[in-house]
């Protein structure tokens, strides 16, 4: 049974962190409500230009949502961030309709 949430009315940024144990590095619960939300409720729209950025839409409330990996300097972009967009930067940054 999943713990986990969608993002309430006020959230509008989830950032992940590693977390490091006797040399061993795991994600935090944030990275992982990440990971549920974009495989499990959001709907994956469009990949930018980089690659490196995601548009999903939550359909429950329609919200934009964008998936960056911001520490780029750390393996595989780093732990990621889940960060709510307009409809307008949406389709600025995505070229969607």
């Amino acid at each position: 049974m999943n713990t986990f949430q969608r993002p309430g009315s006020q959230e509008t940024e989830l950032i992940g962190h590693w977390l490091r144990s006797a040399g061993k590095i795991s994600a935090d619960d944030v990275c992982r409500r990440i990971e549920y939300l974009i495989n499990d409720v959001f709907n994956r729209l469009a990949v930018d230009a980089s690659g490196w950025l995601t548009l999903y839409q939550d359909p429950g409330d329609g919200r934009y949502w964008e998936l960056s990996y911001p520490n780029s300097d750390e393996s595989g972009g780093g732990p990621p961030t889940l960060r709510m967009v307009t409809s307008i930067d949406a389709k600025r940054k995505f070229a969607i309709t």
